[in-house]
């Protein structure tokens, strides 16, 4: 049987069709970028995420050969920006860099207006960073065990301070109320330096600080640092063990920075973007202006991010199911 000519006419467009689009992704992320790119920050300048993706954009730039806009869209913990950039062009133009929130808030809230794991790609995980738990000198304490047996004998009574509910370090505290089996009272404040001052002042017992804001506390005695909350030390205070080290085997929370994109960006420019970020991150320069700030490059592939976002999630979700932990 003879196929007739407009049957096989029509056979041919279809496969041209098919490996034009096939072939769209390589020629479109051959001429990526062709203008400028914009990052969107879920959250004021100034903070860890905007210092983040500052630091990270100037490389970034340079190595792509365009301008990187910084775009802070505060609100929500950082829900609507991220929501903004889910709904975006998934042509590579336009990127989010997320906070730990970014997983913790979906453990907690059920009317989520995106599911980070369909509607975002994940690019980069760009840096990581502990919290260190502290204490005011006048709390009878100089270590995790002695917090856990104080805590254990005043059930209830002491408190540490978190620069927000559902914040990286709001978690560390019930990760460790969770695992010690002790009752310390959280309470939350504006920003992470807040809670910090607040320590130093006395108004509270203990709180999660971030490195930088403590460190100089901790130098002049004004505080008393117990341990960090991430899997090693720091190289700003090398001396300081882990909480893990300390007394809680296998506790481990840390705050982390990373880069997304809407879902559908096409594989070559995400692997382009996380191999460019991998590199500037180990680059002396880029690596000091991080550590400066307690941040730790990281060097996770897109795949490996991927897997990272569903691991954290499912750990907030327990910790919140655990803890009793819900946004109405």
């Amino acid at each position: 049987m003879k196929i007739k000519p407009p049957y096989f006419s029509m056979m041919i467009n279809t496969l041209f069709y098919v490996l034009l689009w096939c072939c769209i992704p390589s020629v479109y992320s051959q001429t990526f970028p062709s203008k400028p790119i914009r990052i969107v920050v879920g959250f004021s300048p100034g903070g860890a995420a905007d210092i983040t993706a500052r630091i990270i954009s100037h490389p970034l730039g340079e190595q792509l050969g365009q301008s990187i806009i910084i775009d802070n869209r505060t609100g929500a913990g950082g829900l609507i920006a991220n929501a903004r950039v889910a709904s975006s062009p998934p042509d590579g133009y336009t990127l989010l860099v997320v906070s730990a929130a970014a997983v913790i808030t979906p453990a907690m809230r059920r009317d989520m207006p995106y599911d980070i794991e369909k509607d975002l790609t994940p690019i980069a995980l760009i840096v990581k960073s502990s919290h260190i738990l502290l204490n005011h000198p006048s709390v009878p304490i100089r270590n995790v065990k002695d917090l856990i047996a104080l805590a254990k004998a005043r059930p209830g009574q002491l408190s540490f301070g978190h620069s927000g509910f559902g914040s990286a370090n709001h978690m560390a505290g019930e990760l460790f109320n969770i695992m010690t089996h002790v009752k310390i009272k959280h309470v939350p404040y504006k920003g992470g330096a807040d809670n910090v001052l607040a320590a130093v002042s006395g108004q509270i017992e203990l709180t999660y600080g971030s490195l930088v804001s403590a460190v100089n506390f901790i130098k002049s005695g004004q505080l008393i640092a117990l341990g960090l909350t991430g899997s090693k030390r720091s190289a700003l205070l090398p001396e300081v063990p882990t909480i893990s080290e300390a007394g809680i085997p296998g506790y481990e929370s840390t705050a982390w920075y990373a880069l997304l994109a809407p879902s559908g960006v096409a594989k070559p420019i995400v692997n382009q973007l996380n191999s460019l970020i991998v590199k500037a991150g180990q680059s002396v320069e880029i690596k000091d202006a991080f550590m400066k700030q307690g941040l730790d490059p990281q060097t996770d592939s897109a795949e490996q991010f991927g897997e990272f976002i569903h691991k954290e999630l499912t750990k907030y979700k327990n910790l919140a199911k655990a803890g009793h932990l819900k946004i109405d």
